[in-house]
């Protein structure tokens, strides 16, 4: 594979020890802060030094401690883009592209500036000064300048954090392309995890400085391996579980006997299903009328422009305490329909949707 990480480094509070390979596809690392995501891109970078291990891309020995080998970030043919730009306030848009292509002749220089500048849609925009042009346009002159040394590797930390949500959603969509362009290892950190699911095809869930998930990113949202990953990758909704037959299990919390599709055998202490798993059938009544359809009081809603949560409780209606089994997350236009019909409505818990995860 053209990546292969393994390596360790001592931190304030935790060690950074991880291990994994990765291909020719942009892979996502998710965590909470301080989880050592930056440090994990600053090492392969090689602005930061591991304490031990081993940093190899397409077969080139960027690091080994074991051979006392550390090649020093001007040799790693290595592109990093920066949360906050790091561009030179001093040099123009232009002279920050061109900045590692120093060694080429003039008009190549020129030639390869004028086709960065073009491919991240600022051409135009050279002899501006980053003070001049908006965040966006900042971001897309760092990543040009990243792409101009035509690296073997490229490293994103948190690159949209800065921006507000309409330069964001832009640069998301210039990065993607970008991604379709580049086809070499690029190695994305975000906190944001539909911005993770978007934007890599492989997913690294990072906790404490270890590798909590690694794989498909379809794999680990379906069926995350822990309840920190399933909770780290926004599940919401949690009960412990107990097995009754090979397909059924009492999800204590939730005060119910639901049909799973996964195999129940395993020591496995807990069943969960995210917001939007979570569907309304058309009829309503007293009581749930099939398998994993239960009925359902409203406690509260929180709206955002798009899309609503639902804090539902099972079974009867509430008391005065708030409490609530399940959030359920829909679209404004279901919202619409669901809204005015009378409670308790009908909530769906597709067995599919549901996981089983050890503690």
């Amino acid at each position: 594979m053209p990546l292969e990480i393994q390596i360790a480094k001592a931190l304030a509070d935790f060690a950074l020890d991880v291990s994994f390979t990765t291909g020719n596809s942009p892979l996502s690392i998710l965590g909470p802060s301080g989880a050592g995501k930056s440090m994990l891109l600053r090492c392969i970078a090689g602005l930061e030094h591991p304490d031990r291990g081993r940093i190899v891309l397409n077969d080139r020995v960027l690091f080994d401690s074991e051979k006392s080998l550390q090649l020093p970030a001007r040799e790693r043919r290595v592109g990093m883009l920066f949360q906050h730009y790091g561009l030179f306030p001093h040099y123009t848009l232009g002279e920050n592209i061109a900045f590692g292509l120093r060694h080429l002749p003039d008009d190549e220089r020129r030639r390869r500036v004028e086709a960065l500048l073009e491919r991240a849609h600022i051409a135009g925009l050279e002899n501006r000064y980053p003070r001049e042009v908006s965040g966006g346009e900042q971001q897309r002159a760092a990543l040009a300048r990243a792409l101009a040394i035509e690296p073997e590797a490229l490293l994103l930390d948190e690159p949209l954090s800065a921006l507000d949500t309409h330069l964001r959603s832009q640069m998301e969509a210039q990065l993607q392309e970008a991604f379709e362009q580049y086809a070499q290892p690029a190695l994305l950190v975000t906190h944001n995890i539909e911005e993770a699911y978007r934007l890599g095809e492989q997913l690294l869930v990072l906790s404490r400085g270890k590798v909590a998930a690694f794989g498909s990113k379809d794999n680990i949202f379906l069926n995350p391996p822990s309840m920190e990953v399933a909770r780290l990758t926004g599940c919401k909704n949690f009960s412990r579980a107990r097995a009754i037959d090979g397909h059924h299990i009492e999800a204590v919390d939730w005060n119910c006997r639901l049909l799973v599709s996964r195999d129940v055998a395993g020591s496995h202490a807990y069943a969960g299903i995210r917001a939007h798993h979570i569907h309304f059938v058309e009829s309503n009544g007293d009581a749930g009328t099939g398998e994993n359809i239960f009925p359902g009081w409203l406690v509260r809603a929180s709206e955002t422009p798009f899309r609503v949560t639902l804090y539902l409780h099972l079974h009867q209606p509430p008391g005065r305490g708030g409490e609530y089994h399940l959030q359920a997350e829909v679209t404004k236009e279901k919202w619409k329909r669901l809204r005015d019909r009378p409670l308790p409505w009908q909530a769906s818990l597709s067995a599919d949707a549901i996981f089983l995860v050890r503690e």
